[in-house]
């Protein structure tokens, strides 16, 4: 049984490397994004008990699985289950870069061009 936890900045490869791990030894993966956020309102987070809900419903059905994400409440609730604990430290640099050139992510955006509209990471730092 392997358990893996995967955090990092935005961008920095948590979903890569999870699919990677996920696949090379057969684990279910989870990607907080899916269950952090509002279906509805793509930029609301949804109820901190829903999330919560979610997580521990997968935890419990899953015996081995990566999970990979940034939100501090819910990494503290999977770190007591993880069995190895994966931190990817990339500079901002490289985080914007990763994010500029990102596929789209249909489980965040209902459409290629609203994510592509929405402002870049690199003007948010001008």
């Amino acid at each position: 049984m392997e358990n893996i936890l995967i955090f990092g900045n935005s961008s920095s490869g948590k979903s890569t490397l999870a699919k990677e791990l996920s696949l090379q030894n057969n684990l279910v993966h989870l990607d907080l994004d899916t269950i952090a956020w509002d279906k509805e309102i793509v930029t609301q987070r949804a109820k901190t008990e829903e999330s919560e809900e979610k997580l521990q419903k997968f935890i419990n059905e899953n015996k081995s699985w990566v999970i990979e994400g940034c939100y501090t409440d819910l990494l503290k609730l999977v770190e007591k289950y993880a069995t190895k604990i994966i931190f990817l430290n990339l500079d901002v640099s490289h985080c914007i870069n990763n994010a500029n050139k990102r596929p789209w992510e249909p489980h965040k955006y209902k459409s290629k061009d609203d994510q592509d509209n929405k402002p870049r990471y690199a003007d948010k730092l001008d």
